[in-house]
């Protein structure tokens, strides 16, 4: 995208410039629209007198003073280290020494680079500043290096700092660095300091920034970095921010940082991540980002605290207790504990449901009370057998199914939604009969067809398709590919056998998921990388395939009341951002490798045997959008 070229290399006041139309920054700032959640105050260094700027919004929700200039040290004061390539500044080294500029224009010397590594290092010659300790990584302070500042207006400020102790942090703010971009930004507090390398960062569009400063083309102005560490982060002062631009260009900030838990830093991004502005499609925009680290970040986050989750779960028992069930049906709860009781109701008493046990496990802690008192209801009731597993917070679908999975007593798990119930009534009877008389091939994990509360089918097997778009963060229009997951005749009537029949499927959803317990295993269950909930299925199958063995749609059916099971929130959806992201990054190249469309070439679902094998003309209704798969 282009945009402006500035001619003025210094940040000065606007009302200093002469632009009596545009007024001053400060006032822009107070009537600019606010967008993002004012955490905390940024104070003054000391020392250094108030600017006066108030406002929130662009400035940042409160007393702002901020410094800066262009640092610019000869190399005899830190000879002894030489600057990574990644890190060093060609342009900026380039304009400060003007004879190694026209060497490089006329090929005399390959780059700026070369002539500082054979040269310019032992010469002392002048570099701009950057920082060089490792980057994206929380390491220990050690007294701090002295940077000197004349106070002068900057065009920047920082939003939000959270930060979890032994967790990870957040950081939200904006800087005008069309000029000199930004290279990275460095926190300091007395006992840690962390470098996030600006490609780690989330670029984003600040609408009230460019109110405020007279702009009014969109840009990326904003930003966003996240951090994931184990150790370290406690803050017991001021926090030190420096935007490092580059041809050394530093701007400090002191923060006082806002201290939160583990869960609520996460949730916290996620809610900034969905609801952020970014210049150009927000879904393919991120796929570039996230591939650069922060998604990386946020997922390692995240399975930290699934792990702690699933460490230590409350369990209690409820109903006969049989010594060896046919079968395993694990439900998982969150926000709405009304369908445990539906269910018991709808599946309890069918022929064949007394060789089954049930598993529901709970990823809302506030309802525990009020869960097992209708546990313990429902037993005396319905007389299935029962357990309750309570979780200290929400470890998502794969956490907290795994968890359940591993105190099942049976070969066979059925993970099943709570909004899911019998359209037949010998469903449990049927299955069984499926595993007695199928070949091991096709029972080791196949899925059923669900109905729309109106008759309409829901789910008739899933396959994998690939959408492209165009990314512009780079500032070039590049292609950006992202994986889709589809369901076979979705909305179609009720009798659609082309769409029910038994048949191999590249995927099945985990509304209804039968599979063998051994063969759950052996693929790793389910992957707890995926943040709430989002293509754990989808990705379960794909492994199956890779080992060999497809998923099949078997000859039951079940109601589905999509998406009513468990309530919906903000970080949800930007926890399906990164889940997207990742599994496109783990199985774009596989899918293409003969599992894309409706119709995939795949060996699996391509043999002569097979009771229908998948025509080019098996999806005859549009798809609908796989935001709520389950």
């Amino acid at each position: 995208m282009t945009r402006r070229a500035k001619k003025v290399p210094v940040r000065l006041r606007r009302d200093k410039a002469g632009d009596a139309d545009k007024g001053e920054l400060a006032a822009d700032a107070s009537s600019a629209t606010v967008s993002h959640d004012k955490t905390f105050n940024a104070a003054l260094d000391e020392g250094l007198e108030n600017s006066g700027v108030e406002g929130d919004g662009a400035q940042g929700g409160g007393r702002l003073d901020q410094s800066s200039d262009r640092i610019f040290e000869p190399m005899e004061k830190n000879r002894g280290e030489l600057i990574p390539a990644e890190l060093f500044d060609e342009a900026g080294y380039l304009r400060l020494n003007s004879d190694v500029r026209r060497a490089v224009e006329l090929g005399q010397i390959e780059s700026g680079y070369s002539h500082y590594l054979m040269h310019g290092h032992a010469e002392g010659r002048p570099s701009p500043r950057v920082p060089t300790e490792a980057r994206n990584v929380m390491l220990p302070s050690v007294g701090g290096e002295p940077v000197d500042l004349t106070s002068i207006q900057a065009n920047c400020s920082i939003d939000t700092l959270l930060i979890a102790p032994s967790g990870g942090l957040m950081i939200v703010g904006w800087i005008d660095d069309l000029t000199y971009p930004l290279s990275c930004i460095r926190i300091v507090s007395s006992d840690w300091r962390v470098v996030l390398d600006a490609p780690r960062l989330v670029r984003e569009r600040r609408i009230d920034v460019e109110k405020a400063i007279g702009d009014g083309v969109p840009g990326s102005l904003g930003f966003f970095g996240f951090l994931h560490f184990d150790r370290g982060g406690e803050a017991y002062a001021a926090v030190k921010v420096e935007l490092w631009q580059k041809d050394g260009i530093v701007v400090a900030l002191h923060c006082a940082a806002t201290i939160v838990s583990d869960a609520d830093l996460r949730n916290a991004a996620l809610v900034h991540l969905a609801s952020a502005s970014l210049v150009g499609n927000r879904q393919i925009e991120y796929m570039g980002y996230f591939g650069q680290g922060v998604g990386a970040e946020l997922v390692r986050f995240n399975k930290a605290i699934t792990k702690r989750l699933v460490a230590t779960p409350y369990v209690e028992h409820f109903g006969p207790q049989h010594r060896s069930p046919r079968g395993t049906i694990i439900v998982c709860l969150y926000g709405k504990s009304e369908f445990y009781f539906v269910q018991n109701c709808l599946f309890g008493g069918l022929p064949g449901i007394e060789e089954y046990e049930f598993i529901y496990v709970s990823n809302s802690p506030e309802m525990a009370e009020v869960l097992l008192r209708e546990a313990h209801s429902a037993s005396y009731i319905y007389g299935l057998t029962n357990s309750v597993m309570i979780l200290s917070g929400n470890a998502g679908f794969g956490g907290a199914n795994n968890a359940a999975a591993r105190i099942a007593r049976s070969n066979r798990l059925l993970f099943v939604n709570p909004d899911v119930f019998p359209r037949d009534r010998d469903w449990a009877e049927k299955h069984t009969r499926i595993l007695d008389a199928g070949t091991h091939e096709r029972t080791r994990l196949f899925g059923a067809s669900l109905y729309y509360d109106d008759g309409s089918l829901m789910h008739g097997g899933m396959y994998f398709d690939i959408d492209v778009g165009l990314a512009f963060a780079s500032g070039i229009p590049r292609p950006q590919q992202m994986c889709r997951v589809e369901h076979y005749g979705k909305g179609a009537p009720t009798k659609s056998p082309q769409f029910t029949q038994t048949r191999p499927v590249p995927a099945v959803t985990g509304a209804f998921l039968s599979i063998e317990n051994l063969w759950f295993e052996q693929l790793g269950a389910f992957t707890e990388d995926f943040i709430f909930g989002h293509y754990e299925d989808a990705d379960l199958c794909l492994k199956s395939i890779e080992k060999g063995v497809a998923p099949w749609l078997q000859d039951i059916h079940m109601w589905h009341l999509e998406g009513k099971g468990s309530t919906r929130e903000l970080a949800h959806e930007g926890g399906s951002l990164v889940n997207r992201w990742l599994f496109s990054q783990t199985w774009t190249h596989t899918i293409e490798a003969g599992l894309k469309g409706p119709a995939p070439s795949h060996a699996l679902f391509n043999s002569p045997s097979l009771p229908l094998a998948l025509g080019p003309d098996i999806e005859t209704i549009k798809p609908k959008s796989d935001r709520r798969r389950r």
